[in-house]
């Protein structure tokens, strides 16, 4: 799994460090989504994939089936 973030697109709901806050937090200065893994482990994935899928904003792209090798 490979996430995205369009940060430009953020809301400030706050739903993605809410559902998977170890890999995603919010920005100081404004409530935007900071990514802090963009390629989090396995045991991650279920949260990753219900925090995009709660985003009013669709700010939050998950490509399944990514490694490491795919850049």
């Amino acid at each position: 799994m490979k996430i995205e973030v369009d940060d430009s697109r953020c809301r400030s709901i706050g739903n993605c460090a809410l559902y998977a806050p170890a890999v995603f937090d919010q920005n100081d200065e404004d409530g935007r989504v900071t990514l802090l893994d963009a390629m989090p482990p396995v045991h991650e994935h279920a949260q990753v994939r219900e925090a995009a899928s709660r985003c009013p904003a669709s700010a939050i792209a998950v490509h399944e089936n990514t490694s490491a090798h795919d850049g």
